[in-house]
C-alpha cells in the first residue's frame, strides 16, 4: 500500500476504495464501447439486485486517478437516460462522450435494446465483509410472514 507525507512529515496509508467499488470499477470496464449498461444491471451482476444507488455512489466517487481508465459515462439509469450527479456539466461530457463511442439518443434517452450490454458470460458473486443494510432484516421478514399466514383469522 502506498503512502503519503502529511504536513508534520509522517507517513500515512492511502484509503482504498471498498471492496463493492473495486468491484464496480472492474466490471464497468468491461463495458465495450458504443454499449451501456444500467446501475441495476451492474449491481445484479455483482450479485446485489438492490444496489443500484450503490454503483451510483460508487461511482461519483470514482477516484480521480481511475477517472480516464474506467469508462464512468456507459452507466445510465434503467429509463435510458443519464443521470444527473456532480457537477453540472457532468450530463453533457457524459453524453458527449456516448456520442463520440456512437451511442445515439432520441429525445434524450438511449434504446437499451439496441445499446444495452449483455453482461459477461456469468454473473460474478462479490462476498462483502459487512452485510449491506437493506438486506439485514430479509430473513427474519421473511420467517414473520410465514408465521402470520400460519395463523387464521377465523377461531
Amino acid at each position: 500500500m502506498a503512502a503519503s507525507a502529511t504536513r508534520t512529515g509522517r507517513s500515512r496509508p492511502e484509503r482504498r476504495a471498498p471492496k463493492f467499488a473495486r468491484a464496480v470499477y472492474a466490471l464497468v470496464r468491461r463495458v465495450p464501447r458504443g454499449r451501456v449498461v444500467t446501475y441495476g444491471q451492474v449491481a445484479a451482476i455483482l450479485g446485489h439486485p438492490r444496489a443500484a444507488r450503490a454503483v451510483g455512489t460508487a461511482l461519483a466517487n470514482l477516484p480521480r486517478p481511475l477517472l480516464y481508465v474506467v469508462p464512468w459515462q456507459r452507466v445510465i439509469n434503467a429509463a435510458g437516460r443519464i443521470s444527473i450527479r456532480g457537477g453540472i456539466e457532468r450530463p453533457d461530457l457524459q453524453r458527449e462522450l456516448l456520442e463520440l463511442e456512437g451511442v445515439r439518443f432520441r429525445a434524450g434517452t438511449i434504446s437499451l435494446t439496441e445499446h444495452r450490454w449483455a453482461g459477461p458470460a456469468r454473473e460474478r458473486q462479490v462476498r462483502l465483509g459487512v452485510e449491506p443494510p437493506f438486506e439485514r432484516g430479509r430473513d427474519k421478514a421473511k420467517g414473520k410472514k410465514q408465521k402470520a399466514k400460519g395463523k387464521s383469522s377465523i377461531r
